[in-house]
C-alpha cells in the first residue's frame, strides 16, 4: 500500500493546508513541462496528484488512514533499517549520460531515493543528471526507513561532472604519445631485439675485418 503522506512528505497529521502547500511544491518539482520526456518524473507527478486528491476527500482520507494503521501494524520487522548495498555504474559522467545505481535494503518498508522519490526495497534505476551543482558535483541519497521503529539511515553517492574534453584526453595523449600505445613488456622485448642484432652486427664486421687482413 502507497503511502502517500510520505509521498508529500508531511506527517499523518498534517493540516489540509500542509496538504496543499506540499503538493503545490511537489507538482511544480516533478511537472511533465519540466521533465519532459522523462518518465520517471512524470511517474512522480501521478503519485504527488493520486496522493493530493485522496488526502483532501475527507471520505477517502479516513478509509485511507484506516487501512494504512491497519498495515503498518502488521509489518512484521522490528529491526533497524539496513543498507545492504547502494552503488552507481560510474561516478564520474557527463551532463544528460545515464548512469544506473543500484540498492539493497533489509528491514526498511520505506525507500526513498532524493532526489528522485520512493522505490523499492531493492533494485536499480537508470537516471540521466540534467544538472550539477557549482562545484560539479550530483549528490544522491537512499533513504531507509522502518515506520514501525521511526528509524531512518541514509547513505549517499556523489557523482562528478566529466567535462567533455576530459573524456577524449586519454585518447589523445595516445595518439600524440604513439610509442605510449606499446604495452611495457613490449617496449622492452624490441629494445633487446636491437641489442642482439647491433652485437651481432659488430662481431660479423670484426670477422670481416680479421679475414681480410689475415
Amino acid at each position: 500500500m502507497k503511502d502517500y503522506y510520505y509521498f508529500l512528505g508531511i506527517p499523518q497529521n498534517a493540516s489540509a493546508e500542509d496538504i496543499k502547500k506540499a503538493y503545490r511544491k511537489l507538482s511544480l518539482k516533478y511537472h511533465p513541462d519540466k521533465n519532459e520526456n522523462d518518465d520517471y518524473f512524470s511517474d512522480r507527478f501521478k503519485e504527488v496528484r493520486e496522493a493530493y486528491e485522496t488526502l483532501t476527500d475527507p471520505q477517502r482520507k479516513r478509509i485511507y488512514d484506516q487501512n494504512l494503521g491497519s498495515q503498518q501494524r502488521n509489518v512484521k520487522s522490528i529491526l533497524p533499517p539496513k543498507i545492504k548495498n547502494f552503488s552507481a555504474s560510474k561516478i564520474r559522467a557527463q551532463k544528460d549520460e545515464e548512469i544506473t545505481i543500484y540498492w539493497n535494503t533489509y528491514d526498511a518498508n520505506l525507500v526513498k531515493i532524493v532526489p528522485f522519490g520512493l522505490e523499492k526495497p531493492n533494485g536499480e534505476r537508470t537516471i540521466r543528471i540534467k544538472e550539477f551543482d557549482s562545484q560539479g558535483k550530483f549528490q544522491i541519497l537512499l533513504h531507509a526507513t522502518n515506520t514501525i521503529l521511526h528509524k531512518t539511515i541514509v547513505q549517499g553517492i556523489t557523482i562528478t561532472e566529466l567535462a567533455e574534453n576530459e573524456s577524449n584526453s586519454d585518447q589523445k595523449e595516445s595518439l600524440s604519445n604513439p610509442s605510449e600505445s606499446f604495452p611495457k613488456g613490449q617496449k622492452k622485448e624490441t629494445k633487446s631485439k636491437r641489442l642482439v642484432s647491433l652485437i651481432i652486427f659488430l662481431a660479423l664486421a670484426a670477422m670481416i675485418i680479421w679475414l681480410m687482413f689475415n
